[in-house]
């Protein structure tokens, strides 16, 4: 019987089974036609069919039965409540409740095919196993019972169509979600200057960038455009939080930026007006993180600011540093804060690598990290290769690393090298 794999997980000082009649008097003072199935029924015809008949108890989690195995038993629940998933996941919030006063296993009983579902205790509960030949021979020849349970099929059939309506109802709305969500995910990077290399034309600098978000769409950001014939424009940053919420945040980042970056070519000033703007309907206390630079190809003088974000690497005679940063806090969270520039020579050859947490802050399943220096390693490795090809590098070693594809956290790297003419 399926009921004797639950008395397995028992101990021995516990047993699972009791008298019938202990088992009725759970419910004795409502009588009989407390259960669906035996209302209006003969309550002496009832308790003499049902005979000696044992009870299971069981305790929350032990599993009744199992999708695919044979049954020929109905079981009503006496007290407590058992839960019906119509998967193995066994996930709370995909179950059917069966409380008590109602049976499960007629189905299988009826037409010999296997069990369907999974069914376990939600709490401590007792249910009386009832025997194909007692329950269909004996009960069903008690007047009214036979009536009752076509009354509780109906009824089950009933809410299982309104659950299964249910289902599909919320996945089509997950369907339509995800169709947004795609659309999204193309509007973001339509956002950002994915092209690599970002500017074939040029023969004074290389600029790459790569992005992977950790779910559909994602809060990092970075951006590169010439405000200028010989000044480029370059960014990184990083929203608080992951998702929609950090998208649009980004998006609306991403534009302040653009619009300032040909008024405010000042990194400093760039970074206190945008910081302002943010600030201003930002309810959700969101914040970005942001390193910004404004480089010279021709001279290859650089001026940068710094808001919270991490330090880049520079790689200078093939060894790699970390770029020093003015303090800055994160914008978008308290208007009228002052930032600083600071200013460096980037050589012919040079190598800037701006990159998110992301990269450096990626685990392996028992939680070490790929932390900086490693990137610096990897870097100094193969600062040689075109930026494109580096960027692939990096992100190929953070998937070999942590051994999986899948994102904690959004992945943002950008590369600028400025070229010997």
């Amino acid at each position: 019987m399926p009921f004797k794999r639950a008395s397995e997980r028992r101990t021995a000082d516990r047993p699972m089974v009791t008298e019938q009649r202990h088992a009725l008097g759970d419910r004795r003072q409502q009588t009989l036609r407390w259960f669906s199935l035996f209302r209006d029924a003969d309550e002496a015809a009832v308790i003499d069919a049902i005979g000696d008949a044992q009870v299971i108890d069981l305790m929350p989690d032990d599993v009744l039965l199992r999708p695919g195995d044979a049954n020929d038993t109905v079981y009503l629940v006496l007290s407590g409540g058992l839960a019906a998933y119509l998967d193995s996941s066994g996930k709370p919030g995909d179950a059917i409740a069966i409380p008590a006063g109602e049976c499960l296993g007629e189905l299988s009983a009826i037409d010999g095919k296997p069990v369907s579902a999974l069914v376990k205790a939600s709490v401590p509960s007792r249910v009386l196993p009832l025997s194909q030949d007692l329950f269909w021979i004996r009960l069903m020849a008690v007047p009214g019972v036979a009536r009752n349970l076509m009354a509780l099929l109906a009824a089950r059939m009933r809410r299982n169509s309104e659950i299964m309506l249910e289902g599909q109802r919320r996945q089509i709305e997950l369907e339509f979600l995800r169709q947004e969500l795609n659309v999204a995910r193309q509007l973001q990077l339509g956002m950002l200057p994915l092209r690599q290399p970002m500017f074939p034309e040029r023969q004074d600098v290389d600029v790459a960038g790569l992005m992977e978000a950790a779910s559909m769409v994602g809060g990092d950001l970075f951006d590169a455009f010439f405000i200028a014939p010989q000044r480029l424009f370059f960014c990184i940053g990083d929203v608080s939080g992951h998702g929609i919420p950090a998208a649009m945040f980004m998006a609306r980042a991403v534009s302040l930026l653009r619009i300032a970056a040909f008024s405010f070519p000042q990194p400093a000033e760039l970074v206190e007006r945008v910081n302002d703007q943010l600030c201003v309907g930002n309810d959700a206390n969101m914040f970005v993180t942001l390193f910004c630079a404004v480089l010279d190809t021709e001279t290859g003088h650089l001026s940068y600011a710094n808001a919270g974000h991490l330090p880049p690497i520079v790689v200078r005679a093939g060894r790699c540093e970390a770029l020093p940063l003015p303090k800055g806090t994160a914008i978008g969270v308290l208007s009228g804060l002052h930032y600083r520039s600071m200013e460096t020579v980037l050589q012919p050859d040079e190598l800037l690598l701006c990159f998110t947490d992301g990269v450096t802050e990626a685990q392996t399943p028992a939680g070490e990290e790929f932390t900086e220096p490693s990137l610096a390693r990897l870097i100094e490795a193969h600062a040689a290769l075109p930026l494109d090809n580096l960027l692939a590098r990096v992100r190929a070693e953070v998937v070999r690393f942590t051994g999986t594809t899948e994102l904690a956290d959004d992945c943002t790297l950008l590369a600028v090298r400025r070229r010997t003419l």
